[in-house]
């Protein structure tokens, strides 16, 4: 049982009573019954309470998504009209439990009945059928819900070392990262591979990377990301550092392949070993936020030391305190990383002061269309 805090005696800035005088307000009863009555407030009123009630009811509404995903009715129903027969069928579902299904995804704009009798997708539907790193990262969810089944056992562990998430990203913990086998890196490295391109999709046409010569890609996986980018800069030597078990993975990619006699990739931790040196531009996607500050600290150290230079580094990825995205910035991410055992998600002015200390002589940040999904920042040093 938790204790009853006792409000400190402390001087309070204006900004403060206010806010400690409309939370009393909103926090009566009364106030809020005469609000819902009361046209000029009626609207926003429900409004709120709408907010509050899908605060209250977020897991069921990511299941019913799940389901959708899961079940392949969001990638079967871009095809056509079907009726819930023909989905129960597909579903494999009982004539009940489709209808409650579709029911449910309609009021999520998953999935809409545009003539009697027949559905397809909505347009919330349509838009996640696209996205194929957004479904991967619906399917691995089962996991991080099962770690927050027991959100105070997720708080109060170190390292995640119980999790399941932690169990998965195996190279992410405190006492792991440096000798994780292929084996083990099978399902991060294709959940990686799926997801990625959504975050570095946001600077593909923002950067131009054939301003280069030579490029590296630190915890590039199975090199998707390199991948686009040798496409974009036909002149661009490319390199990838990654952990040995990851290795075959990017090899694989590029045997064959007219990128194969462009790409290096060189086996290693960056925890333990030095980083590969001749390289005028680095690139971090998604990969800073996944580690705590005294090994965030010393990657960028070992970062600043290896470039030449001249040389700059390319980070992307989500960043907290961005507006309209603190949800998913200091909300999701909050607990992913801590339930992952690693990492927390940093503001843009935070990672620039990293940048900093770790030597850049400057940095700035690159506009990109979906924030919510990735910021990013050039340093030079």
């Amino acid at each position: 049982m938790s204790r009853k805090l006792t409000p400190p005696h402390i001087g309070r800035s204006w900004k403060a009573r206010w806010v400690m005088r409309r939370n009393r307000i909103l926090g009566s009863q009364a106030f809020q019954d005469w609000a819902a009555r009361t046209p000029i407030f009626r609207t926003i009123a429900r409004r709120k309470a709408a907010r509050q009630f899908d605060l209250i009811a977020g897991f069921v509404y990511s299941q019913i998504i799940y389901l959708f995903v899961q079940s392949g009715l969001i990638i079967h129903l871009r095809s056509g009209l079907y009726s819930e027969e023909e989905i129960g069928n597909f579903a494999n579902m009982e004539r009940d439990s489709v209808a409650r299904l579709l029911r449910g995804g309609a009021a999520l704009d998953i999935v809409e009945s545009p003539q009697d009798n027949y559905w397809t997708l909505g347009q919330t539907g349509a838009a996640l059928s696209a996205n194929e790193g957004a479904m991967a990262m619906i399917r691995h969810h089962q996991l991080f819900y099962s770690d927050m089944a027991d959100p105070f056992k997720i708080l109060s562990q170190e390292g995640g070392c119980e999790s399941a998430l932690a169990s998965f990203w195996n190279y992410a913990g405190k006492e792991r990262g440096n000798h994780v086998e292929a084996d083990d890196s099978i399902g991060y490295s294709e959940l990686m591979a799926a997801t990625q391109p959504m975050v570095w999709r946001q600077i593909l046409s923002r950067y131009d990377f054939s301003g280069h010569r030579k490029m590296l890609d630190i915890g590039g996986g199975s090199g998707a990301f390199v991948e686009a980018i040798g496409q974009a800069a036909p002149s661009l030597i490319l390199a990838i550092f990654d952990l040995p078990g990851v290795v075959p993975f990017a090899n694989a990619r590029f045997e064959g392949t007219p990128l194969a006699d462009r790409v290096t990739v060189h086996p290693g931790s960056f925890k333990q070993d030095k980083l590969p040196a001749g390289y005028d531009l680095i690139t971090l996607v998604r990969i800073l936020h996944d580690h705590d500050d005294e090994v965030a600290h010393a990657l960028l150290g070992k970062i600043h030391a290896s470039l030449p230079m001249g040389g700059r580094l390319l980070l992307v990825e989500p960043m907290a305190d961005t507006k309209g995205a603190r949800a998913m910035g200091d909300a999701y991410f909050g607990f992913y990383l801590k339930a992952m055992g690693s990492g927390r998600t940093r503001s843009l002015s935070e990672n620039r002061l990293m940048l900093e200390k770790a030597g850049f002589s400057s940095s700035k940040p690159i506009k990109t269309d979906l924030p919510i999904i990735s910021k990013a920042i050039i340093a030079n040093k």
